[in-house]
């Protein structure tokens, strides 16, 4: 009936949001609680038989989950690891799904004929070896996030899981069709090709047409709605000519978010991103909740195999454990002689650290479970194929993404750090207030007003200062001026709000003006909650900045890294006239300590006006960055 269709979907949301909710309260992985969740329900008897058939994963789960990773994935950063990822994303999952199915095939062939049953054809094994094959992009972005990995290494792993679905699924496809034909070597790889290409040109051309469409669309409800298509567009236009509907989403998505700047408008862009999150929110976790209440069907229908428990249980280990180590054995080795062979990387290498993290994130997820499901009924012992592919997406999402935290522990691999994310969005929005400056100054005119002008400067500078203001924290207790700001504006919207909300009240004025005034009010809130958002989380001990070559400029080259201050206790003037300062920068030619350009009285950025001396230093504790006024570059 639609009434228990109805329960039962939003009691599954219900315990997807508690389970969530419960995980960042314990600080545990919600993947990983959410399955323990869905093995422990499906035994509860009021808990209905949950089936996920492959058409509801494969064309209703992954092309959305994809879509929403793809579009927030950097393009340049997708394009500078193409090495990493396609060796991992294709290499890794034809040499896993070959393994694998060599080692299926030799288990339960013999295991079965000692069983007095017909062993498994060698088709299947492959099949079964495509369908462990492909880590999943969600579980591995969702823990390698959670963990802190420096983001090279998620960059590599998400790329890895975005385009290493395709793969599996044409080399699953390849196995399948076996079962009639015996296709060479020269098939399956011409397969591949004409797959892979497909979904690349079919990507590119749905990009390519959407990016033209939403241009057109100011309406950020309109744009969205689309947005929301676009995934399940790139796969079915794919799926209908025979290439690969994952690529082609993937490619989509890469494209739509790099070029998201350009073709949308910024209430788009906003609308766009909360809605996605939502959906992903949903879908990644249901996923997780869903492989866990497929266990107990999955153990009744195994009950009913001809094969012996020890037949079962031996075949199961032995795809396992070489699942987990064939990843290593493929990572290590082709990661040096990569570099042998083509030289390095324009990133740089990665350290041994980095690809032990690297060969030990390999958690399969809903792909795999999916994917076995596209088996044909008649496969020969199809409820143990099953169940293996149940058995490896729990247990190295369980033994993997349980360990994986310690083991980035144990390689002291450093994440991302705060202060030099928030040093380097200083400089960005410093450089990018500087060519707003010069733009007003071409396009104002005479009869531009004053002080409409000067609001204009204002409003530009705040922005900068606000995220210099972030870098370091003064030895007193004084508030900065961004940070006043946010408290006075926030208590004056309440009192906004207040008044809004009496004049609703009262029916005095139409309920559509009074809505967008709210949202006026609603808009600068987020504002305000993002940018103390962007506040919590502390500041590394040191703050250190590594330009890329070439960017430094002759002044920071030439100044030194440390200089004498005049007057360590503080602003030189500061301390002269009795007035505050905010934060403290350092003359790296004459040791003139000065305050910072959100004190009242600015006296470092004077004292280059009025010395020329080129070069600042911080003179915060634990904070080692230089800046050149000459150049406005950091260093």
């Amino acid at each position: 009936m639609a009434v228990d269709i109805a329960i039962e979907v939003v009691a599954l949301v219900a315990v997807v949001a508690a389970g969530a909710a419960l995980a960042r309260r314990l600080g545990i992985s919600a993947p990983l609680l959410l399955i323990v969740v869905g093995i422990a329900a499906s035994y509860l008897p009021f808990v209905p038989r949950v089936q996920l058939s492959p058409e509801v994963v494969l064309v209703g789960f992954l092309p959305p989950l994809l879509y929403s990773a793809a579009i927030k994935t950097s393009l340049v950063d997708f394009s500078k690891h193409r090495r990493s990822i396609g060796l991992l994303s294709v290499g890794l999952v034809a040499f896993t799904a070959t393994g694998v199915g060599l080692i299926a095939y030799w288990l339960l062939g013999s295991l079965a004929e000692q069983d007095g049953q017909q062993p498994l054809p060698l088709w299947a094994a492959f099949a079964l070896g495509a369908v462990v094959a492909p880590p999943d992009a969600v579980a591995a972005t969702a823990i390698a996030k959670k963990v802190g990995l420096p983001r090279r290494v998620v960059t590599i792993l998400e790329g890895e899981s975005l385009l290493n679905d395709a793969t599996a699924l044409v080399f699953l496809r390849t196995a399948i069709a076996a079962a009639a034909t015996a296709p060479t070597f020269l098939d399956v790889g011409l397969d591949f090709l004409l797959a892979a290409g497909g979904g690349v040109v079919i990507g590119l051309i749905v990009a390519i047409a959407l990016a033209k469409i939403r241009r057109q669309f100011t309406d950020p409800v309109l744009d969205t709605t689309l947005s929301l298509t676009a995934p399940f567009i790139a796969y079915i236009a794919a799926e209908e000519v025979h290439a690969s509907g994952v690529l082609s989403v993937v490619v989509t998505g890469l494209v739509l978010g790099h070029k998201a700047p350009i073709i949308q408008s910024a209430a788009s862009r906003m609308s766009e991103r909360t809605n996605w999150r939502t959906f992903q929110f949903l879908l990644e976790n249901a996923v997780f909740l869903l492989i866990g209440l497929q266990t107990r069907w999955i153990l009744d229908d195994l009950s009913r195999s001809p094969l012996s428990a020890r037949t079962i249980t031996l075949a199961t280990v032995g795809v396992f454990l070489a699942v987990i180590l064939l990843r290593p054995l493929w990572v290590f080795p082709t990661t040096y002689l990569s570099r042998m062979i083509l030289g390095r990387s324009r990133p740089g290498p990665l350290s041994w650290r980095s690809v032990a993290v690297v060969s030990w994130a390999g958690m399969r997820g809903v792909v795999t479970l999916a994917a076995v499901f596209v088996l044909p009924q008649n496969t020969p012992h199809r409820e143990v194929l099953v169940f293996i592919a149940l058995a490896v997406t729990a247990g190295t999402l369980l033994l993997q993404g349980s360990t994986l935290p310690w083991l980035v522990r144990r390689m002291r691999l450093p994440g991302p750090d705060p202060a030099e994310d928030a040093l380097q969005e200083a400089a960005v929005l410093q450089a990018a207030h500087k060519a707003a400056e010069e733009v007003l100054d071409r396009i104002v005119s005479p009869t531009d007003p004053p002080e409409v002008i000067n609001l204009l400067r204002q409003r530009g500078e705040a922005r900068a200062l606000a995220a210099w203001e972030r870098l370091g924290r003064p030895e007193s207790e004084y508030e900065t001026p961004s940070e006043a700001y946010r408290r006075l504006r926030m208590e004056m919207l309440q009192a906004e709000r207040a008044h809004i909300l009496k004049v609703r009240d009262d029916g005095l004025v139409a309920d559509e003006v009074l809505q967008r005034a709210q949202i006026q009010l609603d808009i600068e809130e987020s504002i305000l909650d993002r940018a103390e958002a962007d506040d919590v989380g502390g500041q590394s001990d040191s703050l250190r900045v590594s330009p890329p070559p070439g960017a430094e400029c002759e002044h920071l080259a030439e100044a030194p890294c440390v200089l004498t201050p005049t007057t360590p206790e503080g602003c030189e003037e500061c301390l002269a006239t009795g007035s505050t300062w905010v934060h403290l920068r350092l003359c790296l030619q004459c040791g003139h300590v000065g305050c910072c350009d959100s004190s009242p009285e600015r006296h470092a950025t004077k004292h280059f006006e009025s010395e020329g001396h080129p070069v600042m230093r911080s003179f915060e504790p634990g904070e080692e960055w230089r800046w050149c006024f000459v150049d406005e570059k950091l260093g």
